[in-house]
């Protein structure tokens, strides 16, 4: 039903955009110029770590990483600025585009990107979406996303609709309102488990999740009566964290999505010429409709909070010999953070 609900939205965003209904829309010209793309990528993950025990005379272990590998399917249609060159021939889903998350494109009307990536990172897996359509005009920016971040933890839905500002063909302004599908941020299930019953030892947690544990034997069972561990070390330091994070997860998948109406404000700048450019952007989402609802971030918050986001691209040609660069996107929303940045210089001998 989640599912649903965000294609629903993501539908009605991309038909706000059109002058016409939907059924009047020409797709061979909407994807035109867009790209279909799969890919397979891999290597080797961490080396093979050796682990040594004397608990019962010396005994040592090989821990093995899998690994690793990317499986990336997408489509995107998005107008490269003029920073921006397409040094391959093919996409291969390892694009790391930066002007992605800008509020406005190279050009007008409709730009889109689906992309999925099933990843697996030294030994860990996670499952990375980013889905958007967004129409810009002279007067108005119209846009959907879709964001599963899983190395930042961090996964909701947004929808946006903002009048636009253009001071001159560089700069422009824009104002509207936004909304947020997501879990309820801000939820601490451990917390709520702590004060329930008063116990901090969090053996008792695994216990009731189904775990056993025979002290004399020092034997730890799974729920499905699988030998964990052997030693109270192992227990502690490797099962019980496992534990946590599966109770947490279980425990805010239990929760109802909710909807986070916010005020948001931006602007966007962008200069190039062949030796010098710019392109920067920010967004600021100052106020929040307080809903008083059981999981409200508010609570959680105790009041009014600000979200951001922005980026910049900078680079400039010094002389034909020396150039600099630097690039990067912050993002911070309901005090969660995820962020990438890169910078450099270039020295080309003659």
């Amino acid at each position: 039903m989640k599912k649903l609900l965000i294609i629903s939205l993501m539908i009605l965003t991309a038909c706000a955009a059109p002058k016409k209904c939907c059924s009047q829309v020409d797709l061979k010209k909407y994807f035109k110029f867009a790209t279909f793309y799969g890919a397979a990528s891999g290597g080797t993950s961490i080396s093979d770590v050796e682990t040594f025990s004397v608990n019962n005379g010396l005994e040592t272990a090989t821990i093995k990483t899998p690994f690793d590998y990317n499986l990336a399917f997408g489509v995107r249609k998005i107008a490269r600025f003029g920073y921006e060159n397409k040094a391959q021939t093919f996409y291969d889903g390892t694009e790391n585009s930066w002007s992605d998350g800008a509020n406005i494109g190279k050009v007008k009307g409709l730009e889109f990107l689906f992309e999925v990536d099933y990843t697996r990172q030294q030994g860990n897996e996670y499952l990375d979406q980013h889905h958007f359509i967004r129409f810009v005009n002279n007067k108005y920016i119209l846009k959907g996303e879709y964001l599963e971040d899983g190395f930042a933890d961090i996964k909701y839905f947004e929808t946006s609709e903002r009048y636009r500002y253009k001071v001159n063909d560089k700069l422009s302004f824009n104002a509207g309102l936004a909304q947020r599908l997501s879990e309820p941020y801000g939820y601490d299930p451990l917390a709520e488990w702590m004060l329930s019953n008063g116990n901090i030892h969090y053996t008792y947690l695994a216990l009731q999740e189904g775990y056993n544990v025979n002290v004399a034997a020092s034997e730890y069972f799974s729920p499905d009566g699988e030998l964990v561990a052997t030693s109270k070390e192992v227990w502690e330091e490797v099962v019980i964290p496992k534990v946590l994070s599966d109770y947490t997860q279980r425990k805010r998948d239990e929760l109802d999505l909710m909807i986070q109406h916010s005020i948001v404000v931006g602007f966007d700048y962008y200069y190039y010429t062949k030796t010098f450019w710019t392109h920067t952007w920010a967004n600021l989402m100052p106020y929040h409709l307080d809903q008083d609802g059981e999981f409200s971030y508010h609570a959680f918050n105790n009041g009014q909070w600000l979200d951001y986001s922005g980026g910049i691209i900078f680079g400039t040609k010094i002389t034909n010999r020396i150039g600099i660069f630097t690039e990067g996107k912050y993002n911070k929303y309901w005090n969660r953070e995820w962020y990438d940045f890169k910078l450099g210089i270039n020295y080309i001998i003659r």
